[in-house]
């Protein structure tokens, strides 16, 4: 396992910001405290959904919740890569339709979690002191 502060601390804030963001937006789809959900469903899209627009947020809101529990219950490695493929469909709805580089920032986030994840529980070790040397 590859363990440091400066990682550990990263590995941490990435968790709990990819954690909890998540679980409060899916659960904000049922009150919008926070915003009307619908009105981030592209009218393009909206052609192609099969039900109400309320009722897909509310579908959007439980997937979003259960992939913020996964990560704070420490599953970001797979569902690190699942955010950021969320992340990345929304940016694909925004496009036309309102800012999706912010989403596209927030899924190359949620792959450094994924990344930082497979790297916290990989099989190198490096003592303090010790030199990092890649294999050749």
């Amino acid at each position: 396992m590859l363990v440091s502060r400066e990682l550990n601390a990263g590995y941490w804030a990435l968790r709990i910001a990819f954690g909890l963001g998540p679980l409060l937006a899916g659960l904000d789809k049922f009150t919008n405290i926070l915003v009307n959900w619908e009105k981030y469903l592209s009218p393009v899209f909206q052609r192609f959904i099969p039900t109400s627009p309320v009722n897909f947020m509310h579908i959007v809101g439980v997937v979003e919740m259960i992939v913020g529990l996964a990560i704070l219950f420490g599953a970001s490695r797979v569902f690190g890569y699942i955010a950021m493929l969320w992340l990345w469909a929304i940016a694909v709805n925004l496009i036309y339709y309102d800012i999706a580089v912010r989403d596209i920032l927030l899924g190359l986030g949620a792959y450094a979690l994924a990344r930082v994840t497979e790297a916290r529980y990989s099989d190198l070790y490096v003592e303090r002191g010790e030199e990092y040397r890649p294999a050749a």
